[in-house]
């Protein structure tokens, strides 16, 4: 699945919720690449994206 939840990626990953959102703030995960907010207003991470950030990969 490429899309979480902010809660369901905090959990499978072991990153904090405040860690990701601080990630989201300061501009390093950057909207509709790493995250993105439904039409809910929910927040949901982009797992394959995310991925490719953490093994240094252009994302």
């Amino acid at each position: 699945m490429k899309w979480k939840t902010l809660d369901k990626f905090s959990e499978d990953s072991g990153m904090s919720k405040e860690s990701i959102r601080a990630l989201k703030k300061k501009g390093t995960w950057r909207e509709r690449i790493h995250w993105t907010k439904a039409a809910n207003g929910r927040i949901f991470i982009n797992v394959v994206a995310v991925e490719a950030w953490i093994e240094g990969k252009l994302a």
